[in-house]
């Protein structure tokens, strides 16, 4: 029977340079996605742009350039994500403003419409432009200023729109709830969800009027109006798999597939009930999982902010480990984003963390062991036969049996701290039986132990690939071909 799965990140909103945090987010999602492939499932990985909305159409003013110029520019650097970041090339990239999308967004609409979830009112609310959300009165301060974007007052709307009969499909969404309890992870974000619905879902508006918001797609049979940026951006996670053609790839990925949709934890209300809610209301099945990702912060906890300056452009960290790892620098940010941040909760970064974790464990760490052991197995003339990689699926005893089961929780820390154990295993194994000083006195012995030494850091290679790719391939070549590394895989980094 076909194994077939499905991966997506949000689409990031246009509005700004790429950040570190979306690097996670799509980094993550590519390393179960590259996991997936290695155990023979067929995968279709989506990413892309969220390009609609008045938040793009009032900084695009403020600019002077055409809107569509203005997406363009920052479109085109974050698909450059895919190849800095060493993304699998099988990805597929969306851009809200792509045609295909179009049409089936409102084919999507329609579909709700015909099945009686949507209808128009005059309604008055306060709005965040930041959040592109409506807001209640717990979620702004005194000032009226939103409390996620700090210091930004919310915008007061009065205007006849239409609406999504949210609150039709409370019960139907507690079904759903009920009948899947790992739907969302972790645990406590889902207690989120629940809570949520608990206290009430209520109707939003999904369209604004075009001649004061024209940068959107038209809501079919209304061209006076233009559909609300949630209701437009969520859509493309189907419109991706070639949606309304309910067969294909659809019908392969979404359908007999388990789709699963990475997400920050702003965003949990919109992939885990709004979106769960609309596909409800489609008639269409729901997502498999909602993964949440913490947010990343700037040290001591503050908040990343391009107004303070302490933002961190994976671009920049990339391209300054270039000098010192070469084609492994990309590895460099994959390792600090997979292992240094919590997979659920908020975590610290900041340049100084990330050199600081470069030079302990993968320059004096992974890349001095490669050299270590790859430099006997030469200078011994060591031989080993490795395992196939059929066995390696099942993994090795110096791997925890628990390995798999991190990767399927999406606890890819835990994952990444399980390879570096084995990392530090190795290295003391190298400390305690010295096979460099044997090899004086009984070279047998001590070819032995480097065979076996050799033999497990193959297996570190292979474990390493979704995480690390690249350097996953140097390792595992090295081993094969019974070579010392011309020069370190991680150099020191100079002052």
């Amino acid at each position: 029977m076909e194994k077939t799965f499905y991966i997506t990140t949000t689409l990031p909103y246009v509005n700004n340079d790429p950040h570190v945090g979306f690097a996670m987010e799509i980094i993550r999602a590519d390393t179960i996605a590259r996991y997936k492939m290695l155990q023979g499932y067929d995968v279709f990985f989506n990413t892309g742009t969220d390009e609609h909305g008045s938040k793009l159409y009032i900084e695009a003013q403020k600019q002077g350039i055409p809107v569509q110029e203005y997406v363009d520019g920052y479109a085109a650097k974050f698909k450059g994500l895919v190849g800095l970041l060493n993304i699998t090339l099988s990805v597929h990239f969306i851009r809200t403003t792509d045609e295909p999308h179009i049409k089936a967004a409102q084919v999507f609409w329609n579909k709700v419409n015909d099945n009686g979830y949507i209808y128009k009112k005059q309604y008055q609310t306060k709005y965040c432009t930041g959040c592109e959300l409506e807001k209640t009165d717990s979620e702004v301060d005194e000032n009226d200023c939103c409390l996620i974007h700090v210091g930004r007052k919310v915008e007061y709307i009065d205007e006849e729109n239409y609406f999504f009969a949210y609150s039709k499909l409370a019960d139907k969404l507690q079904a759903f709830y009920d009948a899947h309890p790992t739907f969302v992870i972790p645990d406590f974000r889902y207690n989120e969800m629940k809570s949520f619905l608990k206290n009430g879902l209520h109707d939003f508006s999904i369209s604004r009027v075009a001649e004061k918001m024209p940068w959107g797609i038209p809501v079919p049979g209304d061209e006076t109006q233009v559909m609300y940026v949630w209701f437009d951006a969520l859509v493309n996670y189907i419109s991706t798999l070639g949606y309304p053609l309910l067969e294909d790839d659809f019908e392969k990925y979404w359908v007999r597939g388990t789709p699963v949709q990475f997400c920050g934890k702003d965003n949990t209300r919109q992939q885990a009930s709004m979106w769960q809610a609309m596909l409800i209301a489609a008639d269409l099945p729901n997502s498999a999982h909602i993964v949440v990702n913490g947010f990343i912060n700037a040290g001591g906890g503050i908040k990343m902010s391009k107004s303070i300056g302490n933002v961190i452009n994976p671009y920049d960290v990339v391209e300054r480990f270039e000098t010192v790892a070469g084609n492994l620098s990309a590895d460099v940010l994959r390792y600090f984003l997979l292992r240094h941040m919590n997979s659920f909760e908020d975590s610290d970064a900041t340049n100084t963390l990330i050199d600081e974790a470069y030079t302990a464990n993968l320059c004096n760490g992974l890349g001095n062991l490669v050299s270590r052991i790859m430099k006997m197995v030469v200078s011994y003339e060591v031989s080993y036969i490795l395992p196939g990689e059929e066995d390696l699926l099942e993994f090795d005893d110096a791997v925890p049996e628990d390995f798999h089961t991190k990767i399927d929780q999406f606890d890819l820390k835990s994952a990444m701290d399980d390879i570096w154990r084995e990392v530090n295993s190795l290295d003391w194994l190298i400390q305690n039986k010295e096979p460099f000083k044997l090899a004086k006195t009984d070279m047998p012995e001590a070819q032995r132990i480097v065979g076996d030494l050799a033999i497990r850091l193959y297996i570190i290679g292979f474990l390493l690939q979704p995480f690390m790719p690249n350097t996953a391939n140097v390792i595992m070549e090295l081993v094969k071909e019974k070579k010392s590394p011309e020069k370190p895989l991680f150099n020191r980094l100079t002052a």
